[in-house]
């Protein structure tokens, strides 16, 4: 099988396209023929050696895995033929994985392979933030920060579909038709003076503010959000890790906390199959994970350069099969 191999930590060019021998399926896994894999941050840091989890080289990055049950162990949940979805930590930019149980799901009934994919971490995320974490209700504003990002678009949709009017916060220059096509009731572009627009189209400040950029702009952020608001930290792509002045917080009576999905899960197991359900129900009524570019396998290191350079508006999969 073909399958995108990092030989070496140098970025996106440590990746090469290579021939492998086809996977075997071990006690109790399944083997899954790959025919989708989102692209995501972690597999950029992991091919420059940045993430928390470092596999030993040589390996096939890829997390975001939509494909087929080729082999499934007797007695397992899912059958030779059923379409999944596979969170497979590494080995989704190839033609085969194999998977245990808790890492798979069912892809839910209309999607394509690729909007499969396009769910992975980013919509697990943004309901994880938007739902157990800041416990957003019908009714509330809800603004998010890195809106043309994977998990921003993920959380504009979301949030309307928990019944919230959102506040699209975006530094790129012409994303606003594709955030307001994913849902978003106002746009506001990250510069001069943005903070207070955010204010005056919330009627004071956000009840709500969904962060995975951090940097720079986290001291304005902050002063967006209204008293008994909740400020969720998801992440910090623009590579600074800002410092809290404590007494907005406590004069406001403002909640700031974190929501990291993935070492969420790692105590909490069963979270991503519940979150899962609430996911497929959203899609059932309508919402559509978006795939707003798509690579072949052997153009996964320009998928990732495109990632770095942020030239990626929404979300990006690699299509494998069909």
């Amino acid at each position: 099988m073909k399958a995108q191999v990092l030989r070496e930590e140098s970025g996106p060019g440590g990746l090469e396209l290579v021939e492998v021998d086809d996977l075997t399926a071990g006690p109790g896994q399944y083997l899954v023929d790959i025919k989708a894999c989102g692209v995501c941050f972690p597999d950029l840091l992991m091919s420059r050696g940045l993430y928390q989890m470092r596999p030993p080289l040589p390996f096939t990055p890829g997390t975001e895995v939509a494909g087929v049950v080729r082999e499934a162990p007797e007695g397992g949940k899912y059958k030779v033929g059923d379409k999944v979805l596979v969170f497979s930590g590494v080995g989704g930019f190839a033609e085969q994985t194999v998977a245990f149980e808790p890492q798979i799901l069912p892809q839910p009934e209309g999607l394509t392979f690729a909007e499969g994919a396009a769910m992975g971490i980013n919509f697990q995320t943004a309901i994880f933030a938007l739902k157990l974490r800041a416990h957003t209700a019908p009714g509330e504003v809800v603004a998010v920060l890195g809106a043309a990002g994977g998990v921003g678009a993920a959380s504009i949709r979301v949030a309307k579909e928990m019944g919230a009017k959102v506040i699209a916060v975006v530094h790129r220059k012409g994303a606003e038709q594709m955030l307001r096509d994913a849902g978003a009731d106002e746009v506001v572009q990250l510069d001069e003076g943005w903070g207070q627009r955010v204010k005056d189209l919330s009627d004071g400040g956000v009840d709500v503010l969904i962060d995975p950029v951090g940097g720079e702009v986290f001291d304005e952020a902050l002063r967006t959000v209204a008293p008994d608001g909740r400020y969720v930290i998801i992440g910090f792509a623009a590579g600074g890790i800002p410092t809290v002045k404590l007494n907005r917080v406590l004069f406001r009576n403002i909640d700031i906390v974190g929501a990291a999905w993935g070492e969420y899960i790692r105590t909490h197991p069963d979270v991503p199959a519940m979150l899962h359900d609430e996911l497929t129900e959203m899609i059932a009524d309508g919402m559509r994970p978006p795939v707003d570019v798509s690579y072949t396998l052997a153009q996964l290191p320009q998928a990732l350069q495109d990632l770095h350079d942020g030239k990626v508006r929404g979300k990006a999969v690699v299509v494998i099969g069909e």
